[in-house]
């Protein structure tokens, strides 16, 4: 079902792709470890990385917190954010109006 947003999808999922690439350890999503993610190249670790956003931003329209790798992405209903977190400290945030 994904979030509700006011914003191009497209335009939300570029920033979503950007954001959890701040994320260094996030292909632990996808049960990798750092030997393999280092072994793709860097097209490849961007479709991966698009497919996690695309991933997160369906599945954040069932569960508001999901981890990733040693971050944490928040779907903030009130405020119409996607915020990424890693420990206390807010990475960055995806605006979704």
């Amino acid at each position: 079902m994904g979030v509700k947003h006011g914003r191009d999808y497209e335009g939300i999922l570029t920033d979503l792709t950007v954001a959890i690439g701040r994320i260094p350890d996030r292909y632990v999503f996808f049960e990798m470890d750092a030997e393999e993610w280092g072994r793709l190249g860097e097209p490849e670790q961007l479709e991966v990385d698009e497919a996690l956003a695309e991933d997160l931003f369906y599945a954040l329209g069932e569960e508001s917190v999901i981890p990733v790798g040693s971050g944490v992405v928040i779907h903030d209903k009130d405020q119409h954010r996607i915020h990424i977190l890693i420990g206390e400290e807010e990475l960055t945030f995806v605006p979704l109006i």
